[in-house]
């Protein structure tokens, strides 16, 4: 548990915050998604985080739009929205800044939050106000029964692309840097111990947290991301990213990662031609670094970088609106409603 955290909890206990058990964050609902779904991991790694924030759980609201991920909200012991499709985002940023005590979180998927959403999703990630994004990707609609999704890859056949999908898809770890996102981060449902560090770390950042979250789709999509969740794979198709450590990977730790000018190349550690120190080491600060081993996503000679690609900070917006409410009250006092409305023209609607 990281210092700040354990400095939140010895307070939280001081005025009597209850000590909270991933239980007590498990609903009354029955979880209706299918069976082997990659929703259940992510939702009980989540349960089991929150416990570590030492929230109380009437200041935690869970919002969703449409979608299977978008159930989150019933299955949480919390405050919670379902909300329309892709409007998630702007419902959360409303809440967020009408009260900025609360813990807001956002949950949503590849669909809801970067198709129907996506003007939204990119207007959250310049603000910074501080909310927590989770985005489950299965690069699927599973919903709406098995059409291709924004983040579908290049000739992929559904029902709705027989012949196979010709749009290039997004890469929404991309997509949030490029929308000057403050915290970035991708993890993976086959992974617990990792998706719980990061959903802790988005947690504690001050300010938008995006976690883009592999998910598997077992019914329309079935192992979209085995190839970096599966043991006999995993180790030579990803690479952990972590700040201050070099980028190692491979079943036996003999490969790596080091720029080549700005691109990035896989050298092996086996022949004595390149070591630890020529390897490229992770500054989660480093804005170029971030979208450099974001492009390696869709690189098939490359391993796919899962971790926190960025982690800064900038002034969070419901700050900013209160400084400028507290700025507003100081010059021209407080505010009067009645007065307000009879400082003008009025008419009467007969």
């Amino acid at each position: 548990m990281s210092t700040r955290v354990d400095e939140i909890v010895r307070s939280s206990q001081m005025i009597g915050i209850p000590k909270y058990i991933a239980k007590d964050f498990q609903s009354d609902q029955d979880v209706r998604w299918c069976p082997g779904c990659g929703d259940y991991s992510i939702l009980a790694q989540t349960q089991r985080v929150m416990p570590d924030l030492a929230i109380p759980r009437h200041k935690m609201v869970f919002i969703s739009g449409i979608g299977c991920s978008s159930r989150f909200p019933y299955y949480m012991n919390t405050y919670g929205l379902h909300g329309i499709h892709g409007r998630a985002t702007a419902i959360a940023s409303g809440l967020k800044i009408a009260r900025p005590d609360l813990s807001v979180w956002v949950v949503t998927g590849d669909g809801d939050g970067i198709s129907i959403g996506g003007n939204h999703f990119i207007h959250l990630m310049r603000r910074n106000l501080d909310i927590n994004v989770l985005l489950f990707n299965n690069q699927i609609y599973g919903l709406t029964k098995g059409q291709y999704s924004p983040t579908s890859e290049m000739g992929k056949v559904t029902k709705s692309t027989p012949y196979g999908s010709i749009d290039y898809p997004f890469n929404p770890v991309s997509l949030a840097l490029g929308s000057s996102a403050t915290f970035v981060a991708r993890s993976l449902d086959r992974d617990p111990k990792h998706l719980q560090g990061i959903i802790k770390r988005a947690a504690e950042h001050k300010g938008t947290s995006f976690v883009e979250i592999y998910q598997n789709c077992n019914v329309f999509n079935d192992g979209a991301f085995f190839q970096f969740t599966e043991k006999e794979t995993k180790d030579d198709s990803v690479v952990f990213i972590e700040h201050g450590k070099p980028l190692i990977f491979g079943k036996e730790k003999d490969k790596g990662i080091r720029l080549h000018g700005f691109s990035p190349e896989v050298v092996s550690l086996k022949d004595g031609k390149y070591s630890v120190s020529d390897l490229l080491v992770h500054d989660e600060k480093d804005t170029t670094l971030s979208f450099i081993l974001a492009d390696m996503t869709y690189k098939s000679h490359l391993p796919r970088p899962v971790g926190i690609f960025l982690a800064i900070d900038r002034p969070v917006y419901e700050d900013e609106v209160e400084k400028q409410i507290a700025f507003a009250k100081e010059k021209r006092g407080e505010g009067d409603i009645v007065r307000l409305l009879n400082s003008g023209d009025t008419w009467i609607v007969q």
